[in-house]
Formats: structure tokens, C-alpha cells, sequence
């Protein structure tokens, strides 16, 4: 492939790998074609790791390294992105620069749905996109339009004229005036020995040959039917989307592929008065701008098979799938296709299995015909996806109707559906019941009951979600019916927010101000300094962990893991593995010198096979393939042991926990359930999280060759506990092992545990052989093993009177751990520890438990307990509002929320003002009251779609509740020239950890920034350095840092004095002169925190963050699908030291959490095996998710003594608000189930995908699908937790 190509064999290493199949955008790079017959160049983006190098003849690709660099002039896309934040770890940002640029290349002058369509294939796990966007709209002249602040009274575009007061104008976080101007001119040019060769080489065929497979393209179609004929299972590549992930994702060979790309009759289009022919071979990008010329061309009632196939490109992957995925992957419906020379209808005959067609294996499909509608003729086309844009449909049909002219008597109907069967499937038996009758409620009525009856799903079917399926058969053909009625579908849909993709300009936020009137202009404290790396980030120069040069001699390992879920392991065999050309060894634990089990807990792990994807030893070869392809043979026996546990529900019943369970209560809780009005009993399942570090995990260990030292170059968050392990596994003193992290693109808590783990492994690899081995999981394989958030089942039960006043509470709370305890202990003690949240309730009991099952083992994930412990509150408080039938915001604000100086549940004493704070002015600045009323009155006046909105306060714990956690240390050299370096013992993840560092150097050391300079983070610089983990990273480090500089600083007084009018760089020569030592070392004790468990009390945390959000949603009840069409986050973080990056920390946050409470689901087989191992299967939010409007307040006015320069710890507490989605969701599904009879609490469990949305609005379709008995099949899918 064209990645591997660049990142081995060129050395380009900025074009990434982020998950092999397309589906991330990381290794995006720009292709260009010259094209003969129009004498124009062709430009689109596309996936380097899909694309395979042999189809690249005549073509030019560029990367992001050819743009623009550091060294001569970066491109005013690099520039832009990075200036305006939307790079944090990095990982992603080279993608996102190639998908700009190349949508630049084509069209100069972008509007917003153009960026929003470029962007929509790349994926970023850390900023939330909104900085992104607002870099890449700074190219679009509708950026400075008047509705782009929301003010489209007085609109510019209208010829009006409308001057802001700028006053109310919020500050920016980039100036756009310092931008470098677009220059086109400036651009690379395409080859014009490319042109030359285009315009008078002749065409020739091509072959390739590989070690196991032979590449053929042929240039004419004659030659291409011999092929074919020839060799009829060979697939035919195109673009390679299909073929290609196959191949690497599910061990497809094929041992001939013919790749037809140069046959210029699949690319030729025909326009007739009946229709447009289009070669087979048009990308799906070419058709979607044909067909758009069309609809443009002609008459509207001849557009409406044009315009269904519109509207199904435009959800159809991502740009760059677009750009080479041919047009059969799509055109599904009632077209006609010609091959050979025969014509055939593309109708419900032509597919017979899944992937599979009527066509012959020698047959070969030139060109699909897609005629104009007739009069009378209606077609629509729905789809359903886990995400709205970029994701593979649940449900996706095709409805064509044309009635008798003049009447609505039904001639002709045709209603087909994919995602219901293994093929699509043609509902000929509704279609039957409905042609010649009038299309009215009657017939429709009829229809649902025969469709019901014709398309049935088995209970286990493959994908699940059968009841959701079979409900969005009835449910998109009531959509369609809305449709054909005219006058119901403007009352319904017209407005609608899921189209208005314009709405993207209302991004905007306000930063506040945290400068002291006295600061210098040269302090750059508290200012929204840019990410000291962006640049290069931006530039692809930015060297992550497998970026690092091969060393000579360097090997490559690929770990072998387990297929069973409980079992003992019989025997290894490894004969064939080590027949592999190039397999150098098998690493199994009879390698290992030294300890063979290191926890970080301190609880012994099970030796046995406890879960699918458990480590069992690791193949290394002298490349990756080759490794890969030795981990295939080998050969485990196993003897499967009896009852595996996979739910907590399974836990619960064979007692199997980690220990010890954790109990905390105040007050008298069964005493009070005797006094209140009402007692309610509920619970919340709230599922795991993935990662999705867009680095998968990544090492390189290097043995020195003497003296038994190593170092290793890795990803992850604490390089000390990665050295400490490797040293136990091996023997060795601590001191002979030295980690380097550079940076780490992306983390959120599943690079700590797991990291060590794979480190260790490579180690005893390199150890045994004596040379450099490089790890780099797939994305499959780091989704497989490394765990994930725990899982929660969250029981309450809640004691209140008829006011709202919650009396007490009792809250069990059943963590899914895996098969290892990893940190499940201390997630288990964290969730008790918030279980309060922002809630003074008298009477509180809390218990947790550490689930033992046989899935992978789950780790830290941003917010460590915390998003799952007060969700079940919050769910908890919701019921109460339900029960009562009043405003869940008054239950939380006005009566049940902490008022004044306070004692938590565990006794230590705070004061709730900020909280208040954020809390009234999240509402105020969110127009709660009347927006609230605005949503009754939509609701109201629709019956299909439902606003909801919530309103969520946190209160977060900061710093590690084990004391000797919150310490720190830094060293700092001054050289003669008087540039400064700086270590320290925090790691860059994106958090912006190292900008934060300079700029406190910076202050302490009077100083520009740009004399200082942070290179890594490193072991033997910094040793027994704590995790760059709680939120505490800077808090720590940044004392630290600060104490190393203060020292420095006043060693420097004397020569200062001595020369008052000199320069720092003359201080310091002087100061070397006169033997003043330039490097110190700096120290930060932090804080003695503690928790006894036994007394049930003690202060855990330094201080607390608070915050507010407030989200308004938009539910289609008929498809689950939402759209978040306002979010208000108020945050109090202190004195921000730089508020771009914390205002990037904070919308980074609440997306991920956005994707936590709404869209990222986990799903695991009846034995235990992770389907969910990859993009095409995992959604995260995509640019496509962004809320409408989306504004930012930092709180004003707000001290915190506990921490570096008043500031305060953000990385992890906005997390949780992402809640308010949620909760907005639930509060529109609460609206429409009114409607269908049904109010008081009900259960919504999370995330509330649109499947469970749509089933909780119980619409009289959903209705009219029985539910499967339990325990009469098996399903699909394990119901986890």
C-alpha cells in the first residue's frame, strides 16, 4: 500500500497510521491525474493505507510534508489549523491539513458545507473539531458574514447594513489578521514530465509481481474481458475499499487481481433526453458532481432518481472514500447496467447473498444507466447509521412510486431495503397489497401489516438490534408516505435542523480574561499561547513513536493471543511459525529473566487464558508482515474451563469480584426511607468506552549492548512505571533502563497498565535477541487487548418528598473489570468518592464493586469512575423530577444542590459558591427559560420530531486521593548562549503539558518563550516521575518547574546587580564566568491527601472544578437519529495559565463525552470476542456531531491558592457533561412518550443510540414489533455491562 510505500521506503513518515481500513483519515494525502481529453489536472484526497502503489501510474501524490515545512515556508493551511488550536496530540492533524488543502486545490474560495463535506473522512479524538473548523472556515469568504455570529437580521448578504458593537464581540483565541494570504500561485505545480507522458506515451499493460500475488492492469476493454475470462475468480480493484480492507482485516488472498483503472470505456458518460449512462469505473465522487450538474440542468419533476442518489452520496463514507470507491456500491436500485454486450435490470434478482451478485465470475459490468424520472414518478431514499455521516446504514431503503395521472391511485410501486437481510431485500408482497389502490391511511395501514409480516429477522440475527431493523422498515416507509403527502410534509419537516449544515458558522466561544492589571506584556501567563508543537504537527515533521528510523538489524513482533475466554493453555506450538521466512523467534513466558507478573495494584494476576485477546506469547520476524504472518501459525491447544463469566449480572451470581468491595455512608439511610413521601427503586446501564488514541500503542526498544542497558522509545503516560516493569520482567536494576517519551498522540488513561505490559514483552524480545524490536498494535489488535471504560451497572434508590427534596439515597454500583484488576480498585473507590456530585443529601449510602469476568481487562479512561458514578445520579435525580412530574432543573438547582460551605459525604469541608456561579450563569447565558418554553411549543406543534434539553452541573475532585501521587520534579539547564531546557516529569498527550511548562519558565525566568525549549520527556533526566494522569499534570509539574527556575533565578541576582543594564544572554556568561552553576533541579511536595476507607472519611482531593452545561437535541422519533443543536458550557478553571489550550481540553472533553452517553458502543460475542475492533465498526463523533452552536465560558473572577498561579486542573471534568445530551435526549423521548400515553420515569440505557432511542418513544410503529422471549435464542451480542 501507498502508506506503508511513503512511511518505509520514502521516509515520509507524516502521512499516519490511524487504522488501516480508511475509516480515520490520518494517512489522507492528495492524488493528481492529468487528464488527456480535457487537458486538465485532477485533484482529490484520498487513503494511503487503501491505496495501492502499482495503480499510481502517471499520477502525482503529495503529502503534507510536500507543502509546506518549517525549514522554507509552512502552507497557510498548516499555518491556520495550527494557530487557531486544532492540534492537540498531533496524530490526526497531517489528515485533516491534505483534506483541506486538497479541497483548496479545487475550489479556492470554500463555503462552510464544502469544509464541513472535505472534513468529514478524518477523524480527531482530542479537540472536538471546533477548533479545526474554525481554522479551515478562516478560507471561506462566508466566515465573515453576519450570520456567522447567528444575525441574520440585517444580513450583509441582503445588501443590509449591519455594524456589530464590538464590545459585545467575544475575545478571540487567534488573530486572523496574522494569517499568511492563500496564494495559489504558490502551489506545486504537476509534474510536466507527467503531462508529457499522459499526451505521447502509448498505454501499455501492466504486471506486478509480488511474493504471493500478482498485480495485473490492462488498458483496453478487450484485453480486460480476456483477463477475466481467464481468470474468473480474480477480483476486479477499483479503488480497492472493499478488496483492500478484506484482505487485511479478514486473511482474503487472492492470487491474481485485475485492476482496470486505465480502461477508459468504465469511465465514460453518455447523456440522453432518458437518462445518463456512467461507466462502472466512475468514482462515487465524479457521479455525485454529475448528477448534481443534472438536477441543475434539467426540469425538476425528470430529478427525482437524481435526487434520492444525491442524498444517499452524501452520507456514503468519507470524502476520500468518495474520491476512489466506483458507483456500483452504491446505485442499488431500479437502474439498469450493461455488461458484455447484454442489458439487465439491477433489480431485487441481481444480488443473491451478501457481496455477492447474479453476475457470472467471467462477467464484467461497463456502464450503469440511471434514467430521469417519468411524470408522476416519485423516489425517495432513507438511510440509518450509527452516526450521521461516514458510517455503514443499520437500515437503508429505496421507495419509488408513480401514481395514475390525475389521481393517487398507485400504477407502480417498488419498496426495497437493505440491512434487513444478507442482500437487499424487495418487499414484493407490500408492493403487491398497495398498487392499484389510493394512496391514503387505509392502504398504509394494510402496507405496515404486510411489510411486518414480509420482512421478519431472526432474534440472533447478525448485527443485532432486530427489533430496531424490523421497526425502521415501517418507520422509513411512514417517512416516505409523509413525503407523497405534500401539505404533512411541510407542516413536519421543512426547518428541519438536520440539513442545516450552515449552522456549523455558529461555533464561538469566550474566553474571558485572566490577566493581572499589573502583568507584563512580555509574560505570557495566561494567555492563549498556540501549542508549542502545532506547527510542526501541522507540518508532519512532528516525530511520534514509529516515526523513529529503523535501527540497523531491527526487528519487528506481532503478539498471539487468545480465542477462547476461559481456558488453560495445553501447549505452544510454534514449528511452523519459525518456518516463516524472515520469523527470527517466539517469545513465550519461559523467556522471561526475571519477575513474570508486575501489577499495578499489587493483586496477582491470573496465569490462566482468561479472556479472547489474552497475551499468550509473540512472533518476532525482520518485518512486520512476516511476523504477522508467523503469528497465524502458531498453534495453541487449549482445555476449556467451565462457566465463563462475561456480565455483572453473571458476576452477581458466582460471586466473582475483585476485593475489597467499597461501602461510604452518611447519615441514617434506611431510618429515612421511612419518613419521606415517596420511594423510587431504578437503575442505568451504562456501557464501556474505547479509547481510540489515534496512536495505536507503540514502542521501539534498543539494547545498548553493554552492561545490560536499554532504551526504550515509547507512547504512553507513565514512563517511570513502563521502567520500573521492564526492569522487574528482566532482572535489572532500574538504572539501566531509560524511557523516552517525545510526545503521545493521544492517551485518555489506556497508555499507563497496558503500555508496561507491551513494553515489557518487546523488552524480553530485544533481551533474548539482542537487537532493536519494534511493537506497533493494529488498530484491531489495541482495540482487542487493551481494554477499555469499565462498564457500570448503576442501581438507586431514592427517598423524597412531595417538594423534590431528596432525603436519601442508596447507590450499587457494578463495574465490568475484565479478567485482570488492573485499576479497577481504585475506579471502584473514585465512583464512591463522587457519587454526590454537585448534591447535599443527608442521607447517602454508596457501594461498588470490581465485577471479575472473562473479557479483556478494562483500564483508566478519562474521568476514572467518575462519568459512570454520576450518571447513576443523575439518572437517579431525573427519575425523582419524572416521579414528580416537575422540572428536573428545579430538582437540581433550585432545591437539592450544595448552597453553602458544605461537608461531602466523606467529611471534608468546601464551599459550593463557584459551583452556584456556574451554575446561574450556565442558565442565564443559555436563555434557559425562554428556550424551554420555545421547545414546549415545538413539541407541541410536532409530532415526529422532539427538542429536548438539560441542564447538568459538575463538581470535580482533582489531584490523586493516594498522597504520594502529587509529587513532582523538574530539572532546567541555562547554556552559555542563554537558551533554556527544560525537563520535567509530565508527558505531552495534546493536553498542552510542555506549552504550559515553557510558559511558566518563561514568567519565573523573565524571558521570551522562544529561548526555552522542552525535547522530552525522559527517565534519566527525571526519575520516579508520577502519571501524567487525575488531571494533575500541570499542577504538579508546573511546581516543580517553577521551583527549578526560582532557584536559578536568584543565583542569577548577583550578577544582575552587578550589571543592571546587561541582557539575560550577558548575565549568563557572566554568571559561567564566575562559576554559578546553571542547572537546577526543582521539587514540588504537593499535596498530603488521603482517604481512610475504614472511618469512611478524609480529604481525597485538593480542590474541586466546577462547571454547567446546558444542551439542547432534536429527535427524529421515528429513527432514533438526534441532532445537538445548542451546547453552553460554563467552567470554572481558576486562573487559566492558557486559555486556548484549556478551552480546547474542554470541548475535547465533552465531545468524547458526547460520544460516551450517545454514540460509542462496545459489542461482544455470546463467547466473549470484541467485534467492534476498528472505525467501520466503533463510531466516534466526526465533524458531523459538532452541536450547531457551541459556546464556551470561562467563569470570571475565580482564585484557586491550591495550585500553580491560581489555576485549575480541566482534562478530565468536562468529560461527564457530555451527560447533558444525554439528558436532553431523554427529556425529548419523555416528550414524545407522552404522546403515545405513557409519563412517569422510564429506562434509557446509555449511550442512548438511536436504537434505543427510537424504541424508548414507543411510536405506533415500534409498537407493532413483538419482542423477543429471553432466553428462547441466543443474541447477536452480549448485553454488557
Amino acid at each position: 500500500m501507498l502508506l506503508s510505500y511513503l512511511r518505509e521506503r520514502l521516509r515520509l513518515t507524516g502521512t499516519k497510521y490511524g487504522c488501516g481500513g480508511g475509516g480515520c483519515g490520518a494517512c489522507t494525502v492528495m492524488v493528481s491525474r492529468y487528464q488527456p481529453g480535457t487537458k486538465t489536472i485532477l485533484h482529490f484526497s484520498a487513503n494511503a493505507c487503501l491505496l495501492p502503489v502499482c495503480q499510481l501510474q502517471g499520477a502525482a501524490v503529495t503529502t503534507v510534508e510536500g507543502i509546506g515545512n518549517t525549514k522554507t515556508r509552512v502552507h497557510p493551511v498548516q499555518e491556520r489549523i495550527a494557530k487557531a488550536h486544532g492540534s492537540q496530540c498531533g496524530f490526526c492533524t497531517p489528515g485533516m491539513v491534505m483534506s483541506m488543502y486538497t479541497l483548496l486545490r479545487n475550489k479556492p474560495q470554500p463555503n462552510m458545507e464544502d469544509i464541513t463535506v472535505a472534513l468529514g473522512g478524518n477523524l480527531c479524538r482530542c479537540t472536538g473539531y471546533r477548533p479545526i473548523v474554525d481554522g479551515c472556515k478562516t478560507f471561506s469568504p462566508e466566515s465573515n458574514c453576519c450570520q456567522a455570529n447567528g444575525n441574520g437580521a440585517g444580513c450583509c448578504l441582503n445588501g443590509d447594513s449591519f455594524l456589530p458593537d464590538f464590545k459585545e464581540l467575544p475575545p478571540q483565541l487567534f488573530d486572523q489578521e496574522d494569517l499568511l494570504p492563500l496564494d495559489p500561485t504558490q502551489d506545486l505545480i504537476f509534474p510536466p514530465e507527467l503531462i508529457l507522458m499522459a499526451e505521447t506515451e502509448p498505454q501499455v499493460s501492466q504486471l506486478f509481481r509480488g511474493e504471493r500475488m500478482v498485480w495485473v492492469s490492462p488498458v483496453s476493454l478487450e484485453e480486460l474481458i480476456q483477463l477475466k475470462t481467464s481468470h474468473p475468480q480474480a477480483p476486479l480493484v477499483m479503488g480497492n475499499t472493499n478488496i483492500g480492507p478484506d484482505i487485511k482485516f479478514k486473511g482474503a488472498w487472492h492470487p491474481i487481481i485485475i485492476s482496470p483503472t486505465r480502461v477508459q470505456e468504465l469511465f465514460e458518460v453518455t447523456k440522453t433526453p432518458q437518462g445518463v449512462c456512467i461507466g462502472a469505473g466512475c468514482s462515487l465522487s465524479v457521479v455525485k458532481a454529475l448528477l448534481e450538474g443534472l438536477v441543475q440542468e434539467i426540469p425538476e419533476e425528470k430529478t427525482e432518481i437524481y435526487r434520492s442518489l444525491l442524498q444517499q452520496l452524501g452520507n456514503l463514507g468519507g470524502q476520500q472514500i468518495r474520491n476512489v470507491a466506483s458507483e456500483l456500491s452504491v446505485v442499488t436500485i431500479f437502474i439498469h447496467f450493461i455488461y458484455s454486450v447484454q442489458e439487465i435490470l439491477l433489480n431485487k434478482d441481481f444480488f443473491v447473498g451478501f457481496g455477492k451478485t447474479s453476475l457470472k465470475p467471467d462477467e464484467i459490468v461497463l456502464s450503469v444507466f440511471i434514467p430521469v424520472s417519468r411524470q408522476g414518478e416519485f423516489m425517495r431514499a432513507f438511510r440509518q447509521a450509527p452516526r450521521k455521516e461516514n458510517a455503514l446504514a443499520t437500515v437503508t431503503t429505496g421507495m419509488r412510486v408513480m401514481f395514475t395521472e390525475g389521481s393517487s391511485v398507485v400504477k407502480e410501486l417498488s419498496i426495497y431495503y437493505g440491512g434487513v437481510g444478507p442482500c437487499t431485500v424487495s418487499a414484493t408482497k407490500t408492493c403487491a397489497a398497495v398498487i392499484g389502490r389510493k394512496w391514503d391511511e387505509q392502504t398504509l395501514s394494510e402496507a405496515y401489516t404486510q411489510l411486518l409480516d414480509e420482512i421478519s429477522l431472526s432474534p440472533s440475527h447478525p448485527g443485532g438490534q432486530v427489533e430496531f431493523r424490523r421497526s425502521l422498515t415501517l418507520s422509513l416507509l411512514f417517512k416516505f408516505n409523509l413525503q407523497m403527502l405534500h401539505k404533512l410534509w411541510e407542516m413536519v419537516w421543512t426547518g428541519s435542523l438536520f440539513a442545516q449544515l450552515a449552522a456549523y458558522l455558529n461555533l464561538h466561544h469566550y474566553t474571558g480574561t485572566f490577566l493581572k492589571g499589573s502583568q507584563s506584556g512580555d509574560d505570557p501567563v495566561g494567555r492563549p499561547i498556540m501549542h508549542r508543537s502545532a506547527i510542526s504537527q501541522a507540518t508532519g515533521e512532528a516525530v511520534y513513536c514509529d516515526d523513529i528510523p529503523k535501527m540497523d538489524g531491527e526487528l519487528h513482533i506481532v503478539l498471539v493471543t487468545s480465542t477462547r475466554p476461559h481456558a488453560k493453555i495445553l501447549d505452544i506450538d510454534i514449528s511452523e511459525a519459525l518456518q516463516v521466512p524472515g520469523v527470527v523467534d517466539v517469545i513465550t513466558s519461559k523467556d522471561i529473566p526475571g519477575k513474570k507478573f508486575r501489577t499495578f495494584t499489587g493483586i496477582d494476576e491470573d496465569i490462566l487464558v482468561s479472556c479472547v485477546g489474552h497475551m499468550v506469547c509473540a512472533v518476532v520476524a525482520d518485518t512486520r508482515k512476516q511476523a504477522k504472518r508467523g503469528a497465524a501459525l502458531v498453534k495453541i491447544g487449549y482445555e476449556d474451563l467451565p462457566g465463563p463469566v462475561f456480565t455483572v449480572e453473571e458476576a452477581i451470581e458466582k460471586q466473582s469480584f475483585f476485593l475489597p468491595q467499597r461501602m461510604i455512608e452518611r447519615g441514617n439511610v434506611d431510618e429515612a426511607f421511612d419518613k419521606v413521601d415517596h420511594v423510587y427503586e431504578g437503575e442505568i446501564r451504562l456501557g464501556g468506552q474505547e479509547h481510540f488514541y489515534m496512536e495505536t500503542q507503540s514502542m521501539v526498544v534498543v539494547p545498548s549492548g553493554e552492561e545490560r542497558e536499554l532504551k526504550v522509545y515509547l507512547s504512553c503516560q507513565h514512563p517511570t512505571y513502563t521502567q520500573e516493569s521492564i526492569a522487574e520482567t528482566l532482572g535489572i536494576p532500574s538504572n539501566r533502563v531509560s524511557c523516552h517519551v517525545k510526545r503521545v498522540g493521544g492517551a485518555f488513561g489506556g497508555k499507563v497498565t497496558k503500555t508496561s505490559i507491551i513494553a515489557c514483552i518487546t523488552s524480553v524480545a530485544a533481551w533474548k535477541t539482542g537487537r532493536a524490536v519494534r511493537c506497533v498494535l493494529e488498530r484491531g489488535e489495541d482495540m482487542l487487548i487493551t481494554g477499555a471504560r469499565h462498564p457500570v451497572l448503576g442501581k438507586h434508590k431514592v427517598g423524597f418528598m412531595n417538594d423534590g427534596r431528596i432525603m436519601a439515597a442508596d447507590l450499587h454500583y457494578y463495574a465490568n473489570s475484565g479478567n485482570t484488576a488492573d485499576e479497577s480498585l481504585l475506579v471502584i473507590e473514585k465512583i464512591l468518592l463522587h457519587l454526590d456530585n454537585a448534591y447535599n443529601v443527608p442521607n447517602l449510602r454508596g457501594r461498588s464493586v470490581a465485577c471479575k469476568t472473562n473479557l479483556p481487562s478494562n483500564t483508566a479512561f478519562r474521568g476514572f469512575g467518575v462519568p459512570q458514578s454520576m450518571l447513576v445520579t443523575e439518572n437517579m435525580i431525573n427519575d425523582v423530577a419524572m416521579k414528580l412530574g416537575c422540572n428536573a432543573e428545579e430538582v437540581r438547582g433550585q432545591i437539592n444542590m450544595y448552597k453553602e460551605v458544605s461537608l461531602t459525604h466523606y467529611k471534608f469541608e468546601f464551599d459550593p459558591k463557584n459551583l452556584l456561579r456556574c451554575w446561574d450563569e450556565c442558565k442565564e447565558k443559555s436563555d434557559y427559560g425562554s428556550r424551554r418554553k420555545s421547545i414546549a411549543q415545538f413539541n407541541q406543534q410536532n409530532r415526529w420530531k422532539k427538542r429536548g434539553m438539560a441542564t447538568i452541573p459538575i463538581k470535580y475532585g482533582i489531584a490523586f486521593s493516594d498522597g504520594f501521587l502529587n509529587q513532582a520534579a523538574s530539572l532546567v539547564h541555562i547554556y552559555k548562549d542563554g537558551s533554556v531546557l527544560v525537563s520535567h516529569g509530565g508527558t505531552e498527550m495534546g493536553q498542552g503539558i510542555h506549552t504550559k511548562m515553557q510558559q511558566v519558565a518563561s514568567r519565573e525566568l523573565h524571558i521570551p518563550a522562544s529561548l526555552i525549549h522542552i525535547t522530552e520527556t525522559n527517565t534519566s533526566a527525571v526519575p520516579n516521575t508520577c502519571p501524567s494522569a487525575a488531571s494533575f499534570g500541570t499542577d504538579a509539574n508546573g511546581m516543580a518547574v517553577k521551583d527549578a527556575c526560582e532557584t536559578l533565578y536568584q543565583r542569577l541576582e548577583p550578577v544582575r546587580k552587578q550589571n543592571p543594564e546587561g541582557t539575560w544572554q550577558t548575565w549568563v556568561k557572566s554568571a559561567f564566568i564566575q562559576k554559578i552553576s546553571l542547572s537546577a533541579t526543582g521539587y514540588y511536595r504537593g499535596h498530603d491527601l488521603h482517604m481512610d476507607w475504614e472511618k469512611q472519611e478524609g480529604q481525597p482531593y485538593a480542590y474541586y472544578t466546577y462547571g454547567a452545561c446546558c444542551s439542547e437535541v432534536e429527535v427524529d422519533c421515528l429513527t432514533g437519529d438526534y441532532r445537538t443543536v445548542r451546547t453552553d458550557i460554563v467552567m470554572d478553571i481558576g486562573r487559566s495559565i492558557n486559555p486556548s489550550v484549556d478551552i480546547g481540553q474542554i470541548e475535547g472533553a465533552f465531545i468524547q463525552g458526547l460520544g460516551l452517553y450517545t454514540m460509542e458502543e462496545l459489542k461482544f460475542s455470546p463467547s466473549g470476542v470484541l467485534y467492534t475492533r476498528g472505525p467501520s465498526q466503533y463510531k466516534i463523533p466526526a465533524v458531523c456531531d459538532i452541536p450547531l452552536q457551541f459556546n464556551v465560558y470561562l467563569l470570571s473572577g475565580s482564585d484557586n491558592p491550591h495550585a500553580i498561579y491560581s489555576s485549575k486542573g480541566i482534562g478530565e471534568p468536562v468529560l461527564f457533561l457530555g451527560s447533558s445530551v444525554f439528558f436532553a435526549i431523554k427529556d425529548a423521548v419523555a416528550a414524545a412518550r407522552v404522546e403515545a400515553g405513557m409519563v412517569g420515569p422510564f429506562t434509557l440505557d446509555s449511550p442512548a443510540t438511536p436504537e434505543r432511542t427510537c424504541l424508548a418513544c414507543n411510536t405506533p410503529f415500534t409498537q407493532k414489533i413483538p419482542a423477543s422471549k429471553q432466553g428462547s435464542f441466543q443474541p447477536w451480542a452480549l448485553n454488557i455491562p
